[in-house]
């Protein structure tokens, strides 16, 4: 079974800022948030857990499971660019992402997707035959985006509509190995 937490909340999640690679540890509330999950995933047993590099993932990850997360940059953040950190009520954006005309650095979704989908297919022809529990912990973006890779990119190409709240977790298995 493949676990998809996303990380407890942070100062910036209260504010109502985007967060991206600027983001912040958890606040007391995305603790308990992660300890909360600890709680509901006490009887599962991981084989492998994996965090993107941010820290608020991390915390959470380990938090949650008691062991240490093996950092993979392809399940970090979406970059947000000269957005991050801003109010998401002031931020102009290009669908469900921060406008690239507006500020610079901001990711292409498509690679954004790619380089997740080519993740989660290492880990499907990795494991996808093989009794093994693997929790992945990530962000809004990382959470929507492995959802498409299981349930496939909606009409509309707004991934996020997978995603998880601050400390929520969905649960996905594999198929089979094409």
């Amino acid at each position: 079974m493949i676990y998809v937490i996303r990380h407890g909340q942070t100062n910036l999640n209260k504010e109502g800022r985007l967060q991206g690679r600027l983001g912040l540890p958890l606040n007391d509330d995305g603790i308990a948030q992660a300890e909360s999950l600890k709680e509901k995933l006490k009887d599962v047993t991981f084989d492998y857990i994996f965090s993107s590099p941010q820290e608020r993932a991390i915390q959470t990850a380990e938090l949650a499971t008691g062991l240490k997360a093996k950092i993979d940059p392809r399940i970090d953040v979406f970059d947000l660019g000269e957005a991050d950190r801003l109010k998401k009520g002031e931020v102009f954006m290009a669908g469900v992402v921060p406008d690239s005309c507006v500020y610079n650095g901001v990711e292409q979704i498509e690679s954004y997707i790619k380089r997740v989908f080519g993740f989660m297919r290492e880990l499907e022809v990795g494991y996808g035959n093989n009794d093994v529990n693997i929790l992945i912990s990530g962000h809004r973006c990382t959470t929507g985006c492995i959802g498409a890779y299981f349930e496939g990119i909606p009409k509309d190409g707004n991934i996020l509509k997978y995603s998880s709240n601050n400390g929520g977790y969905k649960v996905y298995h594999f198929n089979s190995v094409n």
